[in-house]
């Protein structure tokens, strides 16, 4: 049996004071932004960038987004998130995410990202994997 490939990274965050409340915990909206950089992220590195995807004629709304909150996070903590791509035969981008408390390495939040594809010009939904995304699953090797 092949060994599955995975592609991740990982990286630290700060918390800002703007995002804590008055008890110095992060409020619940903020998770997103973290996950949303932890998306910019990885198209960095892998060379998945909305704004390449934009240029090939796509949007890429997400569909559903979960958390599953394991503590909290607190002003003052040092946490890194990890960001692991999910290969699926439709046509979507599925993350899965986790963050944890580099101090205690303790796992404060998980989920789960997923997006469509949407012709720019049309605003229609896609149902087939644009060739672009074909190409860059066979160039990291995570065809399903």
């Amino acid at each position: 049996m092949e060994k599955e490939k995975v592609l991740s990274v990982t990286k630290p965050f700060d918390i800002r004071f703007s995002e804590v409340d008055s008890m110095g915990v992060v409020w619940h909206g903020h998770y997103a932004l973290y996950f949303e950089d932890a998306r910019e992220a990885f198209g960095a590195k892998y060379g998945l960038e909305y704004l390449m995807m934009y240029g090939k004629g796509y949007f890429e709304p997400i569909v559903e987004l979960t958390f599953k909150y394991k503590r909290v996070l607190i002003y003052g903590m040092k946490p890194e998130i990890t960001i692991t791509y999910r290969p699926c035969e439709a046509a979507k981008i599925i993350f899965d995410y986790e963050i944890r408390d580099t101090e205690t390495g303790e796992v404060v939040v998980t989920g789960r990202s997923v997006q469509v594809f949407m012709d720019k010009d049309s605003h229609q939904l896609v149902l087939t994997s644009p060739d672009f995304y074909e190409e860059w699953k066979r160039k990291w090797e995570v065809n399903v």
